[in-house]
């Protein structure tokens, strides 16, 4: 779904420019849609792919997977709100999904939902041996560091800031790879 507007000036009150970066504030107002919905919000992003801005926002399901019903309700409510409020100095395109099974891991709640599970890291810079992901149990996340155990037993800390991105992992994969045992099942 298309939306969005111009901006002249590039300031408008309650814009991305008076209150945080266009996620944050589209972030704040989504949250209590989404909680008005009976669904949790995991995370919203302003993106730009191509000559195209995308405004994806995350929806999540504590009882249950996220329907398109869901999706729709959640996305004609977002319209209309990003309407009035028009935090979006540019043209975008409203998206409203799943986070789905391999989501990405990226606010410190989302860490401490997900302890426990196996995850795949991906490093910006590889390791010396060239290694650029690293498999694992997520143990924890403190103070801007994740730590897993890895598939051989060794618990290895990096800095967030090291990685470009934490998804959780398919439990049959990493199944595949621990002959069936995991901390979550």
């Amino acid at each position: 779904m298309a939306t969005g507007k111009s901006a002249k000036n590039g300031k408008r009150p309650g814009g991305a420019s008076s209150g945080g970066n266009t996620a944050a504030v589209c972030y704040r107002l989504a949250k209590p849609v989404a909680e008005e919905l009976g669904l949790a919000l995991w995370d919203v992003r302003f993106v730009k792919e191509g000559a195209t801005w995308f405004l994806r926002i995350f929806i999540d399901r504590e009882d249950g997977d996220v329907s398109i019903d869901d999706c729709v309700a959640m996305s004609r409510r977002m319209d209309k709100l990003l309407d009035e409020a028009d935090p979006v100095p540019q043209s975008y395109c409203l998206e409203v999904s799943s986070p789905g099974m391999e989501r990405e891991l990226t606010r410190p709640e989302h860490f401490a939902l997900c302890e426990g599970w196996p995850v795949i890291l991906r490093l910006i810079r590889p390791l010396e041996d060239g290694t650029r992901e690293i498999a694992g149990i997520l143990d924890g996340y403190e103070g801007g560091a994740v730590r897993i155990t890895t598939e051989d037993g060794q618990a290895r800390t990096f800095l967030k800031k090291e990685t470009s991105s934490v998804r959780l992992m398919d439990d049959e994969l990493w199944d595949d790879d621990n002959e069936g045992e995991t901390e979550n099942e």
